[in-house]
């Protein structure tokens, strides 16, 4: 199943109406002053945020995040992105080694791909039994419950890409210096194994869609309109709201009280630009 076969919006010409880059730094502006603004909110009222992102390889994860946390505090906003785990945590209980990254008071934490991991890749890639994964798909519920009756926000989103699209992300991975370290060995093997994580969704959604901690997808074959519309969601998700401010003012500076500039062979670094 693909469910991302749209790539752009259609004007009624049929011509395909692209958001500019423009247009998109204006819009996502208005979006970092309401990111602010809910940073201070959550910091205020000592409320806890939980954001996860999944999606297949090249679905715009982390393009995303860096959207979200371009003007905030890395401070309140954390990105959690683990590696695979070590042989102490491949031992422990499935869950545990996230655990300790949920928020505190006044915490919002993003997950770059999260315990999900045991639905989709680990799953795919046979790096778990069936017996794991039926486990999981029992506890997530249950656990998810529990994040949120101990008062976190808990926000998960999917981000769809269609098969066309990954192909050309993951092209422009091997061919771009700059993107070249955003392709693994893990993602050339799961690049062929398309309809498997098709299916991994498929089933993951069915297990962990649930009233208390619902999936929402985004359409991401355009990245620009994707991280507007997901940060759009999860602001409106958010029961936040513009806390008061002091008014604030620059304070005079000192005299110089007889300083001079030091006569000293400072390294200045080359002016290439």
């Amino acid at each position: 199943m693909d469910m991302a076969k749209t790539k752009a919006k259609k004007d009624p010409s049929g011509e395909d109406q692209t958001l500019s880059y423009k247009a998109y730094r204006k819009a996502l502006f208005q979006l970092h002053v309401e990111l602010v603004k809910l940073q201070e909110w959550v910091v205020q009222t000592g409320s806890k945020v939980c954001i996860v992102f999944e999606g297949r390889d090249g679905a715009g994860k982390g393009g995303t995040i860096k959207a979200i946390t371009e003007r905030v505090s890395p401070r309140i906003f954390r990105v959690v992105a683990l590696p695979a785990p070590s042989e102490r945590e491949k031992s422990q209980m499935y869950l545990q080694r996230y655990l300790p990254y949920l928020p505190a008071a006044g915490e919002i934490v993003i997950f770059d791909r999260s315990w999900y991991n045991r639905a989709g890749v680990e799953r795919v890639m046979g790096f778990c039994s069936t017996e794991d994964v039926q486990s999981f798909f029992k506890a997530v519920p249950l656990v998810e419950q529990a994040i949120v009756g101990s008062g976190v926000i808990l926000l998960k989103y999917w981000l769809e890409v269609s098969s066309e699209e990954q192909t050309r992300r993951l092209e422009a991975r091997i061919h771009d210096g700059r993107k070249v370290w955003k392709l693994t060995d893990m993602d050339l093997k799961s690049y062929s194994r398309w309809y498997d994580y098709s299916r991994a969704r498929d089933a993951m959604f069915k297990a962990s869609d649930t009233v208390i901690a619902p999936w929402y997808v985004a359409n991401s074959n355009d990245k620009r309109r994707a991280r507007l519309n997901i940060i759009r969601d999860l602001l409106d998700r958010i029961p936040y709201e513009a806390m008061p401010r002091r008014k604030v003012t620059l304070p005079k500076r000192q005299k110089p009280d007889g300083y001079e500039e030091p006569d000293y062979p400072f390294k200045y670094i080359a002016a290439r630009f």
